[in-house]
């Protein structure tokens, strides 16, 4: 009865108004995640490439202005220091036997550096030796027959000789003078045959000898050696490698022909001639001054290559020009001769201008270190 009673005390009335619902109360603003925290070094790592930018700017204009300054007659350009590269090959396919090198050493030319399998060669070589023999002792053969049957003939001859003179007297018959003729023909006949086989057995010994010095040939160039002077910059295969024919073998520097390719703008190049004065100075020794001479300018005009930095000279069409390296002053020197060294080449465009002291060639007697000395 109490909750009945209850119940109806707590039911609105009819008429009565009821208050608005409450909404359940929610908090006045969202959360949000967390900003990340600014880079405080983003600036700073922008500053620092702007300013290492500046000072290469400045240290490089700096340098241009330092730089001592040129005579006219004499231009410059920069490059790296270079030797022919000769391959050393198989001429024929084979198996490596022996190598007598290795990189860095110095070799003379003529020198053997490697020899190849040759024991397939030797063993033909061996073949026509004793065919050389046989048909040599064919042909001695050949030729007793062939002189015995010359004598057969003159017999033959003479028997026709005395025969004329005994028909006309009547001693000899016409049927043995007849005979006698015939005897004189088969004998010209073998005489012609031994002469023909002379003449084969002839051919069959020189066919044998050329075949003797024809693998006589392969198995010397199966020996390998320097056609120059100069250190082995590569080693490309091992011993037991088996190489086609044309494998390297080795890749050695022609020590007897060391260069500079330089790029000129065509004002330069075009007061240059070959044959002019020229001077190499390496980066690696600058108290180091080697006399050279030009030796090729190019035809053609083109763009200068990666090696040059500066924009403008990249912008401008240049012409290549070798410097190459006194020969004389390279003598005894093949053990240094080294490629890709960078430098800077100077021509003499005017034969009247002196070149400065600094470019003046060095000495043995200089104490400043360097190659080509």
């Amino acid at each position: 009865m109490d909750t009945e009673d209850a119940i109806k005390r707590d039911a609105p009335k009819v008429g009565e108004v009821l208050p608005p619902l409450q909404s359940p109360s929610l908090p006045a603003t969202v959360a949000h995640p967390p900003r990340q925290p600014k880079r405080p070094w983003m600036p700073r790592l922008v500053s620092l490439i702007l300013l290492v930018a500046a000072l290469s700017g400045i240290g490089y204009w700096w340098w241009l202005r330092s730089r001592p300054l040129l005579p006219p007659g004499i231009v410059a350009g920069n490059g790296r220091l270079e030797a022919d590269e000769v391959d050393i090959d198989t001429k024929y396919a084979g198996r490596i036997l022996q190598l007598y090198a290795d990189e860095g050493d110095l070799v003379k030319a003529g020198q053997e550096l490697a020899v190849m399998d040759t024991r397939d060669l030797e063993a033909q070589l061996k073949q026509y030796q004793e065919l050389v023999l046989q048909y040599g002792h064919t042909l001695d053969q050949a030729k007793e027959n062939y002189s015995a049957q010359q004598a057969v003939v003159k017999f033959a001859q003479q028997e026709i000789g005395r025969s004329q003179t005994l028909i006309e007297k009547g001693f000899v018959t016409k049927e043995t003078y007849d005979q006698r003729v015939q005897l004189l023909n088969s004998a010209l006949a073998n005489l012609k045959a031994d002469q023909e086989a002379v003449e084969a057995a002839q051919h069959a010994l020189d066919a044998a000898i050329h075949q003797v010095e024809y693998y006589a040939v392969m198995i010397a160039d199966n020996r390998l050696t320097a056609p120059k002077t100069g250190p082995i910059e590569y080693r490309v295969a091992n011993i037991g490698e088996v190489l086609p024919a044309g494998g390297k073998v080795f890749t050695m520097l022609d020590a007897s022909y060391v260069y500079m390719d330089i790029y000129l703008p065509t004002g330069d190049a075009g007061r240059l001639r070959i044959g002019s004065d020229a001077r190499i100075v390496l980066d690696a020794y600058p108290s180091h001054v080697i006399p050279a001479r030009v030796v090729f300018i190019s035809s053609q005009a083109q763009f200068t290559p990666k090696t040059v930095e500066t924009k403008e000279e990249r912008d401008k069409l240049m012409f290549r020009v070798r410097v190459q390296i006194d020969p004389a002053r390279l003598e005894g020197r093949e053990g240094i001769v080294r490629s890709g060294l960078p430098g800077e080449a100077y021509a003499r465009a005017d034969q009247a201008v002196a070149w400065p002291d600094r470019l003046a060639p060095s000495t043995p007697e200089d104490h400043s270190p360097g190659p080509y000395k």
